[in-house]
């Protein structure tokens, strides 16, 4: 079951301040941070490392990190001290490298999973190899209903997908051929398009922004197979208020 959380009493676009993955969640090392740790650790302490970070002495290191089990890509704005702390910090089998791309903010220009990942069509050819041999993905150059910060709107697992609630049937269809998962298109955080600022997922868990409505809430349950069923009242309002086309 997906969970509410928020950064602190102003903010809840979790997925700007931390990344959680099958092996390892980081969190925003800032002092604001600490209603978010203490979500992530009621759900997964004991289970994955949880990490505190700053990323070139930002808090924001969702935006400006990407990752999955196989690796762990930072902007090249990161310290010598906070790159090597993460290395210390997180399992051996996670390689974690430091990427020199003029795109700083790579959680908004690359969405993956454990197996696939799009990126923004402007990201430098050596950036491609690199997030295909450190993250052991299949690389797709992208666009989400026009938009080139894929990452910014689109969260993926290994089981499913959220994209932009704009993004249109046709490229639900390629999209979802090239993932090899089912997407649906909706919002987070009360109407938001920008799906990864509000939401954090992997295989058995999602977080939400404190703001997601219980229909939001219900989509992120259903598409990323964290309940079995949804009752028929929810479905029902899906179609209202949200594209609710499963590809």
């Amino acid at each position: 079951m997906a969970t509410r959380l928020q950064y602190d009493n102003n903010n809840c676009e979790i997925g700007v301040f931390s990344k959680l993955t099958n092996a390892y969640c980081l969190v925003s090392a800032t002092s604001a941070s600490a209603n978010l740790f203490t979500g992530y650790e009621s759900k997964l302490k004991g289970v994955i490392p949880i990490v505190t970070t700053s990323i070139g002495g930002s808090g924001t290191i969702g935006s400006l990190c990407v990752g999955n089990k196989n690796g762990l890509l930072l902007s090249h704005t990161i310290t010598d001290q906070e790159l090597q702390h993460l290395r210390d910090s997180l399992p051996d089998e996670v390689v974690v490298q430091r990427i020199e791309e003029p795109i700083c903010a790579l959680g908004n220009a690359i969405a993956c999973n454990d197996y696939v990942a799009l990126v923004h069509p402007k990201l430098e050819n050596n950036t491609e190899e690199i997030i295909s041999d450190v993250l052991g993905v299949e690389v797709y150059r992208q666009t989400i209903a026009n938009n080139e910060l894929v990452g910014s709107y689109c969260s993926l697992s290994n089981n499913g997908g959220m994209v932009h609630s704009n993004t249109k049937v046709e490229e639900m269809v390629e999209l979802a051929n090239l993932l090899q998962v089912p997407l649906v298109a909706g919002t987070m955080n009360r109407g938001s398009q920008v799906i990864s600022a509000g939401l954090t997922v992997n295989d058995w868990t999602a977080f939400c922004g404190s703001d997601t409505t219980a229909v939001e809430l219900s989509v992120v349950n259903g598409i990323f197979k964290l309940v079995q069923s949804q009752p028929d009242f929810v479905v029902s309002e899906m179609r209202k208020s949200l594209i609710d086309t499963y590809v």
